[in-house]
């Protein structure tokens, strides 16, 4: 990419600083770095858009607190649970919700590890559960229900979960195993995202690029996780956060500092300083 980007893609977790989650404001706030960077991005023209494994709603906080808005008095975009769901904020709307059958790919999973835990999003925020999850894991309202009646309908998003196991167990039966009509990331922990094939924070770029009148090769994206992967792939300039795993190093054009070492806004201002 030689020219500024019009368009910046930032994932969340393990790629902002973890003061974005933080409630309490101090005497002299924490990421006035990053938020100038992002100023500086949006007065330059560019569009910032947060691309996340989380559901809308566990999204929103994060935008405040970087005091994120569309440019212009429009709405910003947000590309929500790896890209199933797209959101305009604020106030939030849902605009796009890809949905799919996940029933034979969750339990051709459970069939080989039934005492994971299984939470589908809800359309109006929130989860419905076979079982807690640890507290703080999932924002909103968490309704139990059994796997049946979660399964009895298209979804946007499956969450396995199993607390107790390591990733790399996850992520190995997970590639191992046929999971029909679904694509799968393993996260850092023992979490593992089911989704429509096809479907993932690029996918759902794609969409935002479209209404825009911009294209990919505009695009830059900062990301540190497996369904970051393809988002950074296809961006114009794809940058992974230091300490990545090695298959989102590999899949970045370049790679900035650690979140909590501004790596973000080290970036942007790359660009836009």
């Amino acid at each position: 990419m030689r020219a500024r980007p019009r368009l910046v893609a930032l994932d969340i977790d393990g790629t902002l600083p973890s003061w974005t989650e933080v409630e309490e404001e101090r005497a002299e706030p924490p990421g006035s770095r990053i938020r100038a960077a992002l100023r500086a991005a949006t007065d330059a023209g560019a569009r910032v858009v947060l691309c996340s494994g989380r559901s809308p709603l566990g999204m929103t906080r994060v935008a405040d607190r970087l005091g994120l808005r569309g440019r212009d008095g429009e709405r910003m975009w947000l590309v929500a649970s790896s890209g199933t769901v797209l959101c305009r904020y604020a106030p939030l709307e849902t605009v796009h919700r890809e949905t799919f059958d996940a029933g034979p790919a969750v339990r051709a999973f459970l069939d080989r590890w039934p005492s994971a835990l299984v939470a589908v999003e809800r359309p109006g925020g929130g989860y419905r559960v076979t079982a807690p999850f640890p507290a703080g894991e999932l924002p909103g309202e968490t309704v139990p229900a059994g796997l049946d009646d979660l399964l009895a309908r298209p979804v946007s998003r499956v969450i396995v979960r199993d607390p107790a196991a390591a990733p790399e167990e996850f992520a190995r039966l997970a590639d191992t195993l046929d999971l029909p009509g679904a694509d799968h990331v393993v996260g850092w922990s023992a979490w593992l995202d089911l989704t429509p094939v096809g479907v993932s924070k690029a996918s759902a770029l794609r969409r935002v690029c479209a209404d825009l009148g911009l294209t990919e090769a505009e695009v830059l994206a900062i990301g540190d996780g497996h369904n970051d992967i393809e988002m950074l792939r296809r961006a114009g300039h794809g940058v992974a956060v230091a300490r990545s795993p090695q298959e989102v190093l590999d899949a970045a054009d370049a790679v900035t500092e650690a979140a909590e070492d501004d790596g973000v806004a080290r970036e942007l201002e790359r660009w836009f300083g």
